[in-house]
């Protein structure tokens, strides 16, 4: 099954912008969708509520982001690397929090918690003000 990998996290100032990777150990064309997801900055263990924030249909391309997110995030995929980004800009502290990468294999909407059959171990993002 696949397995993903977050990286990219860390501290910056309101304002600023960075880019999270999500690498795959398989083909990530083989996921009907993937996506980025937020939670609490000292993670959900497993319980609570993950925020979509961004999804990717990998069939057609087509990608979809939560309101919070439209304008300042990019989610994108390159194929050949087997790794999935999201580029944050304009951060708020509100976007505070730790960052899960998650793949749904057979259908479904990526911004929604149900969706994903596969998660990363996520990584932290911490915007200070």
């Amino acid at each position: 099954q696949v397995q993903l990998a977050e990286s990219g996290g860390g501290s910056v100032q309101t304002g600023g912008s960075l880019t999270l990777s999500c690498e795959a150990s398989t083909y990530t064309g083989s996921s009907y969708c993937m996506g980025w997801f937020r939670a609490p900055p000292s993670g959900d263990q497993g319980v609570g509520i993950r925020m979509g924030v961004a999804a990717l249909y990998t069939d057609d391309g087509k990608v979809e982001y939560a309101a919070s997110a439209k304008g300042r995030y990019t989610i994108s995929v390159d194929v050949a690397k087997g790794t999935l980004y999201l580029r944050m800009d304009r951060l708020q502290p509100e976007d505070t929090g730790m960052y899960y990468c998650a793949a749904a294999l057979y259908g479904g909407n990526c911004l929604y918690q149900s969706a994903p059959d596969v998660w990363g171990r996520g990584t932290l993002v911490t915007v200070s003000s």
